[in-house]
């Protein structure tokens, strides 16, 4: 299991306090919405390439998240800067 630490300067937090009864409610809620969201990109993503494959799903969403083969945003991004490949003469 991950922990993250977040900081706010005091006009942040002021601001923050402002459109949320509890700050920390609040970013709790906005990051397991986001993770609950590409949970569901995921195992979607997911089932469609095991049927297509002819396999078996089996197991939980966190199952099927865990053993997806997929990359993190900071990978495919790396991937995407590498540079091009120039086709070679015959």
């Amino acid at each position: 299991m991950a922990t993250y630490t977040i900081t706010l300067s005091d006009a942040e937090d002021k601001a923050l306090a402002y459109v949320a009864y509890s700050q920390q409610e609040w970013i709790d809620n906005a990051i397991h919405e986001r993770c609950r969201i590409a949970i569901d990109e995921i195992v979607n993503a997911e089932v469609q390439r095991l049927l297509a494959a002819g396999q078996t799903i089996s197991g939980s969403k966190e199952d099927i998240v865990n053993a997806a083969p997929i990359q993190s945003a900071a990978e495919r991004q790396a991937e995407a800067q590498l540079p091009k490949e120039e086709p070679k003469a015959e």
